[in-house]
């Protein structure tokens, strides 16, 4: 077998309709598009997503709620169980987090979260920090300094 010997199977390849050629064609007059109305007319297909016929879209309908930013701050999330593994008096700042594969970008910030008990005493730095992490971080010796004001809310 030779690549010119090789066809397509049988219906495949169907040819394209081809409509308002006249009567004899079986496709004039409305095109197959039937009779009357928004669709069957040349811009029929340009009326809004949503359009309910006149009656009040339901998008309209419903009330405003919630707000959600389109630049919102997406922190790397480090829970302080995590920090267990590491020395007492150790300094956590991004570089330290980001050596030990606790956060994926130096870029982004990052913020540690009061999931689990700490046994250690830490230093922070240079990051984001919940509540109730911060008062199990002073509770256990540790202190908190230079927040990023510019992603505390």
């Amino acid at each position: 077998m030779h690549l010119h010997e090789i066809k397509s199977p049988q219906g495949s390849r169907k040819r394209r309709k081809i409509v308002g050629r006249g009567q004899g064609s079986g496709h004039g007059r409305t095109s197959c598009r039937g009779e009357k109305g928004q669709k069957s007319r040349g811009t029929g297909h340009l009326f809004v997503r949503g359009f309910e016929g006149g009656q009040s879209c339901l998008i309209r309908r419903l009330p405003k709620v919630g707000f959600r930013s389109h630049r919102p701050v997406l922190h790397q999330v480090v829970n302080l169980e995590r920090l267990n593994a590491f020395e007492n008096g150790t300094v956590v700042d991004a570089s330290f987090l980001k050596a030990q594969g606790l956060i994926e970008s130096l870029q982004r910030p990052f913020k540690i979260l009061g999931d689990g008990e700490i046994k250690k005493t830490f230093v922070i730095r240079g990051g984001a920090v919940s509540k109730t992490a911060r008062d199990k971080i002073i509770k256990a010796g540790g202190r908190i300094e230079a927040m990023a004001e510019k992603f505390q809310k």
